[in-house]
């Protein structure tokens, strides 16, 4: 059996797809980001599944707890927040398990990307505004590669998510100040889709 990386959605376990919700339905083996993932989400799976915190795991450890069973055909699933492709570390692990001839499925989910822009209710693409997307964060530590600082992206004019980067809003503001007009519209989304979710709009001048 393959392993299964599922994207869990933003928040809410009803923005899980089916087709996770199904796989977890039938899982032997879970084993989710605890720090980010909704525990509600794990209602969804057999009260006989294994399941696991991955925060407290390293990627060995981690592939320790998946690789048994899956070679045994069991069915494993590895749940991360939001959509796995988006900041989900999810090349290492693949990586990991291509080296030892284990398959894989990654079944997408919705990101806090589109969890936030329905948040605030508005779209990221707009005629003569902006038809691009900009998916970023403000370099800390973990660095960005050259040409990739939010100062050099922000002479683009797109319409930008940012994540992982609040706690540095000041930064985040000067930066973006470099092709961004104080009067453009601002808003930081906490736990997009969450019960206790939270909006804070204003202008980029006030933010």
């Amino acid at each position: 059996m393959p392993v299964y990386f599922i994207g869990a959605g933003a928040g809410d376990p009803e923005l899980m797809t089916v087709k996770g919700k199904n796989i977890l339905g039938k899982a032997d083996t879970v084993i989710y980001a605890g720090s980010l993932v909704n525990p509600d989400v794990l209602d969804y799976a057999p009260e006989t599944a294994e399941t696991f915190n991955s925060a407290e795991l390293n990627l060995d450890e981690i592939m320790e707890k998946a690789l048994p069973p899956a070679r045994d055909g069991k069915v494993v699933a590895r749940v991360h927040t939001g959509d796995p492709s988006i900041y989900g570390s999810l090349q290492e692990q693949i990586e990991f398990l291509e080296g030892r001839g284990v398959d894989y499925e990654v079944v997408p989910g919705v990101s806090s990307l589109v969890a936030a822009a329905a948040a605030v209710g508005r779209e990221y693409t707009l005629p003569e505004v902006s038809q691009s997307v900009i998916v970023t964060r403000l370099e800390g530590r973990t660095p960005v590669p050259e040409g990739e600082s939010l100062g050099e992206l922000a002479v683009h004019r797109t319409s930008m998510a940012i994540f992982l980067s609040v706690h540095m809003i000041d930064r985040v503001v000067d930066e973006l100040k470099s092709g961004y007009e104080d009067e453009t519209p601002v808003a930081v989304v906490k736990k997009a889709s969450w019960p206790e979710e939270k909006v804070v709009k204003g202008k980029l001048e006030n933010i």
